[in-house]
């Protein structure tokens, strides 16, 4: 599966009369559908549509056409009816003008000096009419089912790049922690030398005298030292995790909250490792191991 993003943008719109057979329902050119849907990053699904007061009835085949195929993401969608150049005239059918004139009829005998509806009234009655039969459910699934395709074409477009990257700091990271494997045993052997010069030292002080003592102490402090700066434990979990991080985005589909787990663990090793460091070199490899895996935090919280 691809790796999606949360982040996208996507638009459509109908034609003037509509794109299919239930546009027939409604008069000639009645105006133009457009639906707009933006995407970004959060923890859950988040819904909010934006619609006019005729097509609201349709919000809810809306949330579960949008939850058939978004998991994550705060997902605005909006729609509008745009009256064209053409739906400046509608023209009112028999049944409607017939109905105008009953209720017409019905007011004068009790209003008589109500004025008569005039041809301006009668359009007008006829343009509300139209919008309020909310006949426009069919076309506005279809526009918000195209305009849905291309939002997810945009977040896999979007998925494919973040993970390019996240794999390429993933190989900069473990360039990292093949650099600093073989520190460990050259401090803890350039220790070992120190405290054997120290013991040395100490044997002349003494003219010679417990140099059995001295020794055991020096044996104790470099074992000491070698436990207290030792990071392969650290090293064999950053690979880990490395590891798991490249098995998720081969796998793609949903993996950002689990993505988002891993980096955390990185940063604890990282860290881990950055308080044993011993040396100039490991410290520098932790800081760039923390400022690499930063990095990718940011790009993960934007996958879905």
């Amino acid at each position: 599966m691809p790796v999606y993003s949360m982040t996208g943008y996507a638009s459509g719109q109908n034609g003037p009369a509509g794109s299919h057979s239930e546009a027939e329902a409604r008069p000639a050119a009645a105006g133009r559908l457009g639906v707009e849907i933006r995407s970004v990053n959060s923890r859950f699904l988040d819904l909010t549509f934006k619609l006019p007061e005729e097509l609201r009835q349709h919000e809810t085949a809306l949330r579960e056409l949008l939850t058939g195929k978004l998991k994550r993401g705060k997902v605005e969608v909006r729609a509008a009816i745009e009256n064209t150049a053409q739906a400046g005239v509608v023209e009112p059918s028999a049944k409607l003008l017939q109905r105008l004139n009953g209720v017409q009829d019905g007011i004068k005998a009790w209003l008589p000096a109500a004025r008569e509806l005039s041809v301006a009234d009668v359009l007008r009655l006829a343009g509300g009419d139209s919008a309020a039969r909310g006949d426009w459910g069919g076309d506005l699934l279809e526009v918000a089912g195209k305009a849905l395709d291309a939002l997810m074409s945009a977040r896999q477009r979007e998925g494919a790049r973040l993970a390019k990257m996240l794999e390429a700091h993933l190989a900069q990271l473990r360039a990292l922690v093949e650099q600093a494997g073989p520190l460990i045993p050259q401090l803890v052997e350039q220790q070992r030398a120190r405290f054997l010069e120290r013991w040395q030292e100490a044997m002349g002080l003494t003219g010679g005298t417990l140099p059995e003592a001295a020794q055991d102490r020096a044996l104790t402090e470099a074992t000491a030292f070698a436990i207290r700066i030792d990071v392969a434990e650290e090293l064999t979990r950053l690979n880990s995790h490395l590891d798991e991080i490249e098995r998720l985005l081969r796998k793609g589909g949903e993996i950002g909250k689990r993505l988002d787990f891993l980096i955390q663990e990185l940063h604890r090793e990282a860290n881990t490792l950055g308080s044993k460091s011993a040396a100039l070199e490991l410290t520098r490899i932790g800081v760039d191991m923390k400022v690499l895996i930063e990095q990718m935090r940011e790009q993960v919280q934007n996958i879905e």
